[in-house]
């Protein structure tokens, strides 16, 4: 299944005692959609890409700023002013050339995100505000697709996953409602 070149990147993995070759072929298998490509966004679908998931989507609706780029890791100086969808489209190309990369230049809405959810296996919200989480976290329940959720504020992170797969608790379950406008910061 794997290319003498596949081989030679994946050995690390092959060798992993309970990944292995299996865990590659599931992993080259899977699809992830990243939702926003910022400061969380951009090491995941790095790493991601990386290892080689096999399809891997882009949301972000927003541009490359210069006073982003201390931690929007995925961008450099020369897409500034660029697609932050396309920036990153083009810069994991670069990190894994087997990796199919979509990538989706609008903001996720309550008319479009049942349809961009669906196409993937796994959704990975790096989104910087509570309307979109809420959106994705609602529609990735519905639709049963597990979603890893990020947040950072300062110096604090948490990372969280949801699996409606599986007994656990959902996004609501744990933060019901969202918090009014204003009252945190994004």
């Amino acid at each position: 299944m794997f290319s003498e070149r596949e081989q030679a990147r994946y050995e690390r993995h092959f060798t992993l005692p309970g990944f292995g070759v299996e865990g590659q072929v599931a992993l080259a298998e899977s699809s992830v959609l990243c939702v926003g490509v910022g400061g969380l966004g951009s090491p995941a679908a790095l790493y991601l890409a990386a290892a080689g998931v096999g399809r891997l989507g882009l949301i972000d609706d927003d541009n490359v700023d210069l006073s982003n780029l201390q931690r929007q890791i995925l961008h450099d100086e020369s897409w500034v002013g660029a697609s932050k969808a396309e920036s990153a489209r083009e810069r994991l190309r670069g990190i894994n050339s087997d990796v199919a990369i979509e990538t989706h230049q609008t903001r996720l809405t309550h008319d479009n995100v049942m349809d961009l959810l669906a196409q993937y296996d796994v959704v990975l919200d790096g989104s910087d505000n509570f309307p979109t989480r809420f959106l994705v976290a609602d529609a990735s329940w519905l639709l049963r697709k597990p979603l890893v959720a990020g947040a950072i504020h300062q110096f604090e992170g948490q990372l969280s996953v949801y699996d409606p797969r599986v007994p656990s608790p959902c996004y609501r379950c744990l933060l019901p409602e969202p918090p009014p406008a204003g009252t945190v910061p994004t």
